[in-house]
């Protein structure tokens, strides 16, 4: 991935073109006890505490309940009064490209991809940009955590999730390389053949032998890498199989993109055939949903995408992406929300619109905090607000799910107090001067 170049150019527009909106300086770290208190309290676990208390030290939790309830040595303690304010876990935007593509339109801006279609080794967040003017904007909006993955074919590479206040790649790094990106290939139909090319059916043969090709290249390397794995110290480190191999021991997690719902079943029989310990189904759709059962006896977990699109059939509900969440959900099936396009920022907003389409509000927060760790395979440290896990808090004067209310006023990363401020801000402030000024004058 051309990080390099990337970065070099970055700064030299910058310096050249004197850019007036920067990015805000990272944060330090949390050198003294922190509660906030008074305020309405969503732990992520579907319980609320109002008039709650939430302390932390260190960059961990270490109270969660009502005000009453203090204990003395909250003295020692910095007291921030968040009354009349709610208080949730910091968002987890799962599947996303945040950080590897900055405009989408512009090939240098764009680093999200390698070529050729099978390199598990090569690694998203290598080439993730903490200098992103994308990051402090979705930060505004809640927005703490991230897994930023590579896009391709068969096996695009490495995934991994960051936290969204850091110098570089490497301060970013909340959980490292804990992911591995499958696309099974599509199937052709014979109506892709039309159109003055090739004829339907010839169409449909071309497709076969290539989907039949692209699942021998999946086979031949799984076949590899269930060998290379069962060898303790190989003669010669093979980087693609090296990737592989804690899909088979279960400290990796195979996150598959499959387009309909036959794909989904053979995608998730064909991991189960090499030992694939842990499996997700991202991109989740009306598709999936028809393979519910499935999923259910195979305890697959979903992460349902573009909550905010249209139907993807002709003859559906013009209401069923809104529902999709609330329906798996209601299966017993592990359910997390992301926002595929670029307005990441959106995803509290696309819990909110399920939260409408039958989940509660808590439910909803929970498709976006906690299930989203539980499937991204960090809810041991964060997800939730509970003692003894990460401080990562978002505090809002109104509802933050809520497009309307929405108004984060603080958040921290490990107990870190990270800067709202972002490109947005800084113009708004920017005209209104200028137009300001122009106002007195005349």
């Amino acid at each position: 991935m051309k990080t390099g170049i990337f970065k070099s150019i970055v700064i030299i527009a910058a310096v050249a073109g004197n850019v007036a909106a920067q990015s805000p300086v990272v944060a330090p770290p949390q050198k003294k006890p922190v509660m906030l208190t008074g305020g309405t309290i969503h732990t992520g676990t579907g319980e609320v505490i109002e008039n709650g208390t939430i302390a932390f030290a260190a960059g961990k939790i270490t109270f969660v309940g009502k005000a009453s309830d203090t204990k003395p040595e909250s003295r020692d303690y910095e007291v921030i009064d968040v009354k009349g304010k709610h208080v949730y876990p910091g968002l987890i935007l799962p599947n996303t490209s945040l950080g590897l593509v900055e405009i989408s339109g512009v090939d240098v801006t764009v680093d999200n991809r390698e070529i050729g279609d099978l390199n598990p080794n090569v690694r998203a967040i290598a080439a993730y940009n903490t200098d992103s003017h994308v990051i402090p904007v979705i930060r505004s909006n809640g927005i703490l955590l991230a897994q930023v993955v590579p896009t391709g074919t068969l096996l695009p590479g490495t995934a991994s999730v960051v936290q969204l206040d850091a110098w570089n790649w490497e301060d970013a790094a909340y959980r490292m390389d804990n992911g591995i990106i499958m696309g099974w290939p599509r199937r052709a139909t014979a109506s892709q053949g039309r159109g003055g090319g090739p004829s339907p059916e010839q169409a449909a043969q071309t497709g076969q032998n290539s989907y039949d090709r692209s699942v021998e290249q999946l086979e031949k390397i799984f076949s590899d890498a269930v060998a290379y794995a069962a060898i303790e110290k190989p003669d010669n480190t093979n980087l693609r199989l090296e990737a592989l191999k804690g899909l088979f021991n279960g400290t990796k997690t195979l996150f598959i993109n499959a387009s309909d719902s036959k794909s989904v079943i053979v995608s998730v029989t064909f991991a189960k055939r090499y030992g694939v310990k842990k499996m997700v189904v991202t991109a989740a759709n009306e598709s999936t949903w028809d393979v519910k059962d499935f999923l259910k006896e195979n305890n697959i977990p979903v992460i349902v995408a573009n909550p905010l699109s249209l139907p993807l059939y002709e003859h559906s509900d013009v209401r069923m992406p809104f529902k999709l969440a609330a329906m798996f959900m209601k299966e017993g099936i592990l359910t997390g929300l992301t926002y595929s396009s670029m307005a990441y920022a959106n995803l509290p907003f696309a819990a909110g619109q399920a939260a409408a389409y039958g989940l509660t509000k808590e439910e909803a927060l929970q498709t976006v905090t906690l299930n989203n760790a539980k499937i991204l395979g960090i809810d041991e440290v964060t997800g939730s607000l509970e003692p003894g896990k990460d401080a990562n808090i978002v505090v809002s004067s109104g509802d933050l799910l809520d497009m309307m209310t929405n108004n984060v006023e603080l958040a921290y990363i490990n107990g870190r107090n990270i800067s709202l401020d972002n490109k947005h801000k800084q113009l708004t402030r920017r005209f209104k001067e200028k137009y300001n000024n122009q106002n007195s004058a005349n």
